[in-house]
């Protein structure tokens, strides 16, 4: 059973990742921001479920879409806006653009354009917090086009035999681009390659905050008493082109398919359904979270371009304004 504050957490949280990336959308639009931004619009339940599965000091990699899972992680929307616009108070100064946001006090380990390559980062953030003796956890979203990687195969396998604390979670929206699970995947599931690394699969309803949450956590503790590794798909679809800044969806017929089961109308309706919020204080949310994300632009927008000697990387990078 999930708490009200919880759940109230959640709903928040969901308003925040759609908006950003709205917001991050129209700015692309406007030529604000440049360069190839990826939106997770629809995927929100997957980035916040899994995310709140965490605690403060355990690792988070990522992967493209990932506005969402550094929100949650309780990234300052204002540096990951100013990272987006290539601005000196971004997570990276503005030299790392939408792909490369990290932060050290965070535990992001920051995205990577290669896909894939986010699974054995983290898989060494895991093996670091075990030779170390921490209590941490290291959890990595990917796509379901990373699973065709070598580097998935040779990281789970790693992992398994020496039950390092980490979680995989595939977000299988059903394209990798613009290329179809069906034709590029020898298993319905990408949950059942778990077996053959001696750890558990489970596939969830990414549309569902409450289930990606659930099975997250019950992976999280696994890995946190000592069990090793957890493999957990989470079945979901995105509402946006692979880019996300022009162009028509891969599958318009689709893609109005799945809207009906848009995570945030979803929860929104389970939320009063349960008698947890009311109509009235759900728009408050939304006000809220629009009024925190125009804040993050307008401070972007004020801040200044980086100098080319700011690249040094300092702790506390995206922290100091």
């Amino acid at each position: 059973m999930v708490e009200k504050d919880l759940l109230l957490e959640m709903m928040r949280l969901l308003y925040l990742a759609r908006y950003f990336d709205e917001k991050a959308k129209a700015l692309c639009a406007e030529r604000v921001i440049g360069g190839v931004i990826h939106f997770g619009i629809g995927q929100e339940a997957t980035d916040i479920g899994a995310v709140l599965a965490l605690e403060e000091d355990d690792f988070l990699g990522n992967t493209h879409r990932g506005h969402g899972h550094e929100i949650a992680k309780g990234a300052d929307m204002r540096f990951l806006m100013a990272e987006l616009m290539g601005r000196k108070t971004g997570y990276s100064k503005g030299f790392g653009g939408d792909i490369h946001i990290f932060s050290q006090e965070l535990g992001l380990l920051g995205r990577n354009g290669i896909i894939g390559a986010k699974i054995p980062i983290a898989t060494g953030a895991a093996f670091s917090a075990k030779y170390r003796g921490t209590e941490q956890v290291a959890l990595v979203f990917f796509g379901d086009g990373a699973v065709n990687q070598g580097v998935f195969h040779e990281a789970l396998n790693m992992a398994s035999l020496w039950k390092l604390p980490i979680v995989y979670v595939c977000v299988n929206n059903l394209y990798a681009a613009s290329t179809p699970v069906a034709i590029t995947h020898s298993t319905p599931n990408v949950a059942d390659k778990a077996s053959a690394y001696g750890m558990p699969g489970k596939i969830v309803d990414g549309q569902d905050v409450v289930a990606v949450y659930e099975a997250a956590s019950e992976a999280v503790a696994r890995a946190r008493a000592g069990d090793g590794p957890t493999l957990i798909e989470s079945k979901t679809y995105r509402f946006e082109s692979h880019c996300g800044i022009s162009g028509r969806h891969d599958n318009p017929e689709e893609l109005k398919a799945w809207k009906l089961r848009d995570p945030i109308a979803l929860f929104e309706k389970k939320l009063i359904d349960e008698g947890i919020i009311t109509p009235g204080e759900q728009q408050g949310m939304r006000n809220d979270a629009i009024a925190q994300v125009e804040e993050a632009a307008d401070f972007a927008r004020e801040s200044p371009f980086p100098e080319p000697g700011d690249w040094e990387v300092t702790p506390g990078l995206g922290t100091e304004l």
